[in-house]
């Protein structure tokens, strides 16, 4: 059963030019093959507010998207752009979704 994983990250509006800086960052991680490659999208229109980025990444596996979340918790790289990154959040979740084929 595929899985979408989502990451939703709102953070401080103010702080705006700092979180991208850093989510920049964690995107080099993800094209040097050190996490899971993702797409970051930023509502337009939405129940989210616009200072929110949503990272997601399909998973052909519950077990798969678990693993990936395992990587960010253990990854010394991701720790360390997660402590500079964690003072501008708002709040921040994660979303699993089943992928249906009816």
């Amino acid at each position: 059963m595929a899985i979408i994983l989502r990451l939703v990250q709102r953070f401080q509006h103010s702080k705006t030019d700092e979180f991208v800086a850093l989510e920049k960052e964690f995107s080099q991680l993800e094209h040097r093959g050190i996490l899971p490659r993702g797409e970051r999208l930023i509502p337009i229109s939405g129940r989210e507010p616009r200072n929110t980025v949503i990272w997601q990444r399909r998973f052909e596996s519950l077990a798969d998207a678990e693993k990936a979340l395992k990587l960010f918790e253990t990854n010394a790289e991701h720790t360390e752009l997660a402590n500079k990154q964690k003072h501008f959040f708002e709040s921040t979740w994660a979303e699993f979704y089943e992928v249906v084929d009816w």
